[in-house]
């Protein structure tokens, strides 16, 4: 989609900090691995695939995407720069799937994060404008004024309060995939002992497993050696070839893939925010006053319904959330004591 910034937008913004400290936030995130691609999203090819749990996932540019009615209440509450041109800009890294990732064309965003921010910019009035980036530079661009809001599988956390506010719209997970012969139990430093584990660079998921390592020298045993990919693609070839013991990935993630492939099936399941619990949620500008808008825009749609289609309709009814909060530096501390999501979405 075209992108198109307004002085006025950029005007808006709050002074940008160093790249050091912005990409510092970065490696706290509950996200998919900078720059990876949709493992098993073959161009070309089909434009569905039936899965086992019973979904069959769209991965065509024809999307047809669950739509919602504008409500004249939220919309009058839009900030005026942020309305002004009839659009809500959001950016998403498009590499994960079926979170975010390019369809069959190779070019077209699709997935469950894009549904969500399509039912908000519904509800909102505004026409969304879908804007691909990567993981390291979201943050700039989005203190820069460029993006409004983020639909990534962004975690919130501590460092990101200071810079950022939330609107929480799912549960935050990571998984643990191995191939189908292996038996495996992850939950915890003391399964991954001296194993080969696949993760993504500066990701969420690198943190546990590094302060796991800690963990385990501090008791003496093997730490597990950690593998670095430039693609989810060569992370599940080097998974299902054998060159890595584990992968570890958004939970979505694990899952599609052990529901669509023979060769994989998810062994461990841990809180992007280990050791406490985090939510993902829509991610905007400090202080702007969008973040609030989001989540009455988000609990506008749980409450007709619209929300829970969304995430049926990509297998994650169970990572719903009953409400969506909106979370800032001051209520942080009270939000994360109650990061709790609906039963079904308890990790294992």
């Amino acid at each position: 989609m075209a992108f198109s910034t307004s002085g006025l937008r950029r005007s808006r913004a709050l002074a940008v900090l160093p790249a050091v400290v912005l990409l510092g936030t970065a490696t706290l995130a509950g996200c998919a691995a900078p720059g990876a691609s949709a493992a098993g999203n073959a161009s070309g090819g089909a434009q569905t695939t039936a899965a086992r749990n019973g979904v069959v996932y769209n991965t065509s540019p024809d999307q047809q995407r669950i739509r919602a009615g504008k409500d004249p209440a939220l919309a009058a509450k839009v900030p005026a720069l942020i309305g002004k041109d009839g659009k809500l800009t959001i950016a998403t890294t498009a590499g994960s799937i079926p979170l975010s990732f390019h369809a069959t064309d190779d070019k077209t965003p699709i997935g469950s994060e894009l549904d969500i921010a399509q039912l908000v910019a519904d509800k909102l009035g505004l026409e969304l404008d879908v804007q691909v980036t990567s993981w390291e530079n979201w943050p700039l661009k989005t203190q820069s004024g460029d993006f409004e809001a983020v639909f990534s599988n962004v975690g919130v956390n501590k460092d990101r309060v200071k810079l950022f506010d939330f609107a929480s719209y799912r549960a935050a997970y990571m998984g643990f995939e191995a191939k189908k012969s292996a038996t495996y139990d992850i939950k915890g430093a003391d399964d991954i002992s001296g194993l080969k584990v696949s993760v993504g660079s500066g990701t969420n998921q690198e943190k546990i497993l590094l302060a796991w390592n800690k963990e385990l020298e501090s008791k003496g045993k093997p730490p597990a050696t950690l593998q670095y990919y430039s693609s989810d693609a060569d992370t599940i070839l080097a998974l299902s070839s054998g060159r890595t013991d584990l992968n570890i990935a958004p939970y979505p993630s694990t899952v599609y893939r052990e529901n669509t492939r023979d060769d994989l099936k998810v062994v461990g399941k841990v809180n992007a925010g280990w050791p406490s619990e985090t939510l993902v949620a829509a991610t905007t500008l400090r202080g702007n006053g969008l973040a609030p808008v989001i989540s009455e825009a988000l609990n506008s749609v749980i409450k007709d319904g619209s929300y829970g289609k969304v995430l049926e309709r990509w297998g994650l009814s169970e990572e719903a959330l009953p409400e969506s909060k909106t979370i800032t530096q001051e209520n942080f501390a009270a939000a994360q004591a109650t990061a709790t999501p609906a039963p079904s979405g308890k990790a294992s």
